[in-house]
């Protein structure tokens, strides 16, 4: 692999010298300004679309992924506020699929982080609309100049969100666990479900600091690898909240799956061996990063909390 380019100023901690959950806050709090920046501000005789936008999106959660974004491009050295567009148009991604999801004719909830779903606060039809806006403008974003001053890299950059967020990506999981209730799925198809719903932008996180960085493939496909092993520690440690935990410990509905007889790996493999599995990608995850020392012990520690996780 060829050399990487260490951040020069405000590297993370090394081994037992920083706290995670100030990480994590950290990078929220960054990621959340950004988006305050590039998201509009409610105007004009359509305002009603600009206020449907910012409320899931500044409804909380942990931001998992703009923190992998930032600890991702921390370890290519790449400038903070290219950085920071990048995370915030992946997490207006995210939050797109989250208001979409949460709609009658999907998964239909009612409690999304700890207060009612976009469709019960606005209505249907502004909820559709806010998630297709928010899809929009985080391409909107990464075709800014102000994220890379190449637009080789932007255009790689748009390029590979719409892979991660299209139908071979997180749509394609999405379509995928619509027809689980009505087919009896083994590992491999719970797998890829989980590899294309939730990890593959995980993947494109993980990778955005490398291209960012402009990295090697080698670097790329190693980025990629941590990424596929924490985003599936991550599905299996939301599947076993949804059988041990409680809706306000989660901050969401739970005991949907089943509810609606979808198979996944802890009603496949019980929780013990679920909670082993999540484990073993921790450790394996970790191992992948060992090129890059002490700058990715963020990165480190991420998989490893998810033991633990309660929300």
């Amino acid at each position: 692999m060829s050399s990487v380019k260490m951040a020069k100023s405000g590297a993370p901690p090394v081994s037992g010298s920083f706290d995670l959950d100030e990480a994590l806050k950290s990078a929220a709090t960054a990621a959340e300004q950004m988006l305050d920046q590039c998201l509009p501000r409610p105007s004009g005789l359509h305002a009603r679309i600009h206020e449907a936008m910012r409320y899931p999106v500044f409804a909380g959660g942990k931001r998992l992924r703009p923190f992998l974004t930032l600890q991702s491009a921390h370890l290519f050295g790449v400038p903070q506020e290219s950085a920071l567009r990048t995370a915030a148009a992946i997490e207006a991604v995210h939050t797109y699929s989250l208001v979409h999801d949460d709609l009658p004719c999907m998964d239909n909830d009612d409690l999304r982080r700890g207060r009612p779903t976009t469709h019960k606060a606005f209505d249907e039809a502004t909820a559709v609309l806010a998630g297709d806006a928010l899809l929009t403008i985080a391409f909107e974003i990464l075709a800014d100049v102000k994220t890379h001053p190449s637009a080789d890299v932007r255009c790689k950059l748009v390029a590979r969100l719409a892979q991660a967020a299209g139908a071979d990506g997180m749509i394609g999981g999405q379509m995928i666990d619509m027809l689980a209730p009505t087919h009896r799925f083994g590992r491999d198809e719970i797998v890829l479900l989980q590899q294309l719903k939730t990890g593959a932008l995980f993947e494109f996180c993980c990778e955005a600091g490398a291209i960012l960085g402009g990295a090697s493939a080698d670097h790329r496909e190693r980025m990629l690898a941590y990424a596929r092993a924490f985003g599936l520690a991550f599905q299996i440690s939301d599947d076993l909240l949804d059988v041990t935990s409680t809706a306000e410990k989660a901050g969401k509905s739970v005991g949907k799956d089943t509810a609606q007889g979808k198979a996944t790996l802890v009603s496949i493999q019980g929780v013990a061996a679920a909670r082993a599995e999540v484990k073993a990608l921790a450790r394996e995850a970790a191992a992948l990063l060992e090129p890059y020392g002490p700058a990715a012990d963020p990165l480190r520690a991420l998989p490893a909390s998810l033991l633990d996780r309660e929300s």
